[in-house]
């Protein structure tokens, strides 16, 4: 892999109480197949995000199983209905037990 994972989350900084927000995370990963060669004739190994978790305050929100197909740098995005302020934490699970996080707030007033 040439470059280091990078996760980025786009979410508001504020909404109002009971508001549909969109979340949108896209994480910057080659999801190298394990099928591909390279220069010297060696497989190149298998290397792919295989889930996806969000948890708002501590509680899963949203979760997404990921298959080889998914094309690099994946991009997910949900709805989430805004009801108090707190904390997202962001997941991607690596296929060799890596884990990349990222974490955003989010005010409701």
């Amino acid at each position: 892999m040439t470059t280091k994972p990078t996760p980025r989350v786009r979410i508001p900084a504020k909404a109002a109480a009971g508001e549909m927000i969109e979340i949108k995370t896209l994480i910057s990963h080659e999801m190298e197949s394990g099928q591909r060669k390279d220069a010297k004739g060696e497989t190149i190994p298998r290397k792919i995000i295989n889930k996806f978790t969000a948890s708002f305050n501590g509680k899963p929100v949203f979760a997404a199983d990921w298959h080889p197909a998914i094309s690099a740098n994946p991009y997910q995005s949900f709805f989430f209905k805004a009801t108090k302020s707190g904390e997202f934490t962001f997941t991607w699970k690596d296929d060799d037990g890596s884990e990349y996080s990222a974490k955003n707030k989010l005010t409701v007033a």
